[in-house]
């Protein structure tokens, strides 16, 4: 085996662990004993678990914004959601053990780590469409990197519930997704006020 197919079984492996088990409870004799090396070979490649991660979460984010950034390349701004909505869904049934290494170790909630920092790549793609729509219509373009990380947020935690569940289809989750995004972004209230008095 070459050095560069070695490397490529390693990070291979290193993979299915991490999403089996997350990052924390991996270890450097793990991911060598089930490529049949030695620690050292894991070391020599990579220096450690923590090399081998960051190549596989660097090569899973690559894969998602490339996905996400080829959909918000479409025409038009509810045909640019439309896709998007459907690469995420894509990516999460297509690369599943990607998704589950992104967000197992980094709950897009949390605001921290590689999944939260990918949320950010991807809605500072979609804040240029944001701005485009709060222009024409009226509202304050300074609130759309705010609406786009909404936006985003609400896709990527429903790629997370889907993950387990499966069901409706990836079709119809789309859908759904765009229905609440676009028909309520459709009918936003420029100067929105909450109803309830302070207390």
């Amino acid at each position: 085996m070459t050095g560069e197919e070695r490397r490529r079984q390693l990070v291979g492996i290193g993979r299915e662990l991490f999403a089996e088990r997350g990052f924390a409870a991996t270890s450097v004799e793990e991911i060598a004993a089930r490529a049949g090396v030695s620690k050292p070979v894991v070391y020599e490649h990579f220096g450690g678990k923590e090399g081998v991660y960051a190549v596989v979460v660097d090569q899973e984010m690559r894969i998602l914004v490339d996905m996400v950034s080829e959909a918000l390349g479409a025409e038009g701004a509810r045909n640019k959601i439309e896709k998007a909505a459907l690469a995420l869904l894509r990516y999460v049934e297509e690369h599943t053990t990607g998704f589950l290494v992104l967000t197992r170790d980094s709950h897009v909630a949390s605001g921290t780590g590689s999944f939260a920092s990918l949320i950010n790549d991807i809605a500072s793609q979609v804040e240029y469409i944001m701005v485009d729509e709060f222009d024409q219509r009226g509202y304050d373009p300074v609130l759309a990197p705010m609406y786009a990380q909404a936006l985003v947020g609400m896709w990527a935690l429903t790629g997370q519930w889907w993950l387990e569940v499966r069901k409706p289809k990836r079709e119809v989750v789309a859908a759904h997704l765009v229905n609440l995004a676009w028909n309520g972004l459709s009918n936003l209230d420029p100067k929105p006020r909450l109803q309830t008095r302070r207390r």
